[in-house]
């Protein structure tokens, strides 16, 4: 005979379901791949290359690629590849510096805008606006024939171009922001602005200014690069890919390696910058995720 608790029948939970490890995708996988190759060339850079990259060697001008010199030498003699190595150093760094700058002047102003409203939302708006009615590349074009072809002018330059994009998209997150719950709680229990602000709402501005970032990266390099080919850059002889490209024009019949590689070492830079922005996006965007 069957006991009472025999009888009953016995509820077994349901295994929790096993949790789906999310794959890397493709763009993350070959923009990581690109990123680090390129980081790795600009580290590397600051302690070695094959060859010194300001030395002259007019006995062997224009040599093709060969063992000796891997990526051929140029109309100095000077060794391809390590210009390049000291261009991707010189690049990177200032994509850095510039992509630093215009994140935090504006992350603070879009802060300021978004969250004070009024007259300091219309007085910075505006003047954001007016920045915003010049192409980027033009504006920066003024900037350095007033501060001069430099390193740092470039920095000072293209951060100012692009401190406007940074100020809209900061905005727009606050505005969505500051109307939330919390917000409104971190203002009763008798919290500061300037509290509430650096507390609450900058970290939710992360996500989104990640994403701007990278992306900030890629013109940055392609904008340095450009500058740099119009002889607004870095001046020679130090090593840029930029001036390279356009020391390479007069040349490109007679070796055109010159202009193929640092041409070469632009686009990969662009290609795994926008794929790492697209999988960095995917990833942070709440919109994205299914």
């Amino acid at each position: 005979m069957k006991t009472l608790n025999e009888s009953l029948p016995i509820a077994v939970p349901a295994a929790a379901p096993a949790r789906r490890m999310r794959m890397p995708s493709f763009n993350a996988l070959i923009g990581g791949l690109l990123v680090a190759v390129l980081l790795a060339m600009a580290l590397i850079g600051v302690f070695w290359t094959p060859y010194d990259p300001l030395k002259l060697d007019l006995i062997h001008r224009f040599q093709p690629p060969s063992w000796t010199h891997v990526l051929g030498t140029d109309e100095f003699g000077r060794d391809v590849l390590s210009r390049i190595i000291i261009g991707a150093r010189t690049s990177l760094w200032i994509s850095l510096l510039t992509v630093s700058l215009a994140i935090t002047i504006g992350t603070l102003f879009g802060l300021l805008a978004g969250y004070l409203r009024g007259w300091t939302d219309r007085l910075l708006m505006m003047v954001n606006d007016a920045l915003l009615a010049f192409p980027g590349m033009l504006l920066a074009l003024g900037l350095l024939a007033i501060v001069g072809a430099s390193q740092y002018g470039i920095v000072l330059a293209l951060g100012i171009a692009y401190i406007p994009t940074v100020v809209r998209v900061v905005r727009s997150t606050v505005l969505s922001l500051r109307e939330r719950e919390f917000i409104e709680a971190s203002r009763v229990i008798g919290n500061s602005e300037l509290y509430t602000m650096w507390k609450h709402i900058a970290p939710n501005c992360v996500a989104p200014l990640i994403v701007l970032a990278t992306s900030m990266f890629g013109w940055a390099i392609l904008s340095e690069s450009a500058l740099s080919f119009l002889g607004l850059g870095v001046p020679p002889p130090a090593a840029t890919w930029g001036n390279m490209l356009a020391a390479s024009r007069p040349h490109l019949a007679t070796a055109p390696w010159l202009g193929f590689f640092p041409g070469l070492m632009i686009a990969i830079a662009l290609i795994g910058i926008n794929l790492f922005g697209d999988a960095l996006r995917d990833r942070l965007d709440p919109r994205m995720n299914r």
